[in-house]
């Protein structure tokens, strides 16, 4: 056990975190989500929300400052401007935890897919509530 860390972030997940560089990306993804085929390394948190990994996630991982996107969801097929009532959780759990928040943007189902078959690693939950996928690019933590 370690102190000040959320506990529901796993020995390779924290691995994972600590691995990535400024510029690359994490998947945070739904139990939907074809994980374990889209290419990346996956890691499981089954049981647990996309909101509250992603809470977990952002206590320790800065956003990328320098990308315009550093945060993104999936769009609804077939509704792109639709907001689902999970991406709003994500806005707001962003706003507050974020060391440097940044509003959320979205791509294309296929997209979205072809965006996390490139990221570092995907993680996927145990989130029940459809379009609970997230891509965060890791910034930096300044000297």
């Amino acid at each position: 056990m370690l102190r000040n860390l959320p506990q529901i972030l796993s020995p390779s997940l924290l691995y994972t975190l600590r691995a990535m560089g400024h510029g690359d990306r994490i998947a945070l993804v739904d139990g939907n989500f074809p994980a374990e085929s889209s290419g990346p390394d996956c890691l499981r948190l089954d049981g647990i929300s996309a909101t509250d990994v992603l809470k977990a996630v952002l206590q320790v991982m800065p956003l990328d400052t320098f990308v315009t996107a550093p945060a993104i969801t999936m769009q609804v097929v077939g509704d792109p401007e639709a907001v689902p009532d999970i991406v709003a959780e994500f806005q707001s759990i962003i706003d507050q935890v974020a060391d440097h928040p940044a509003k959320i943007s979205t791509l294309e189902r296929h997209a979205f897919y072809e965006a996390a078959s490139g990221a570092f690693a995907v993680v996927q939950t145990g989130e029940q509530r459809l379009y609970g996928n997230i891509l965060l690019t890791k910034g930096i933590i300044a000297p």
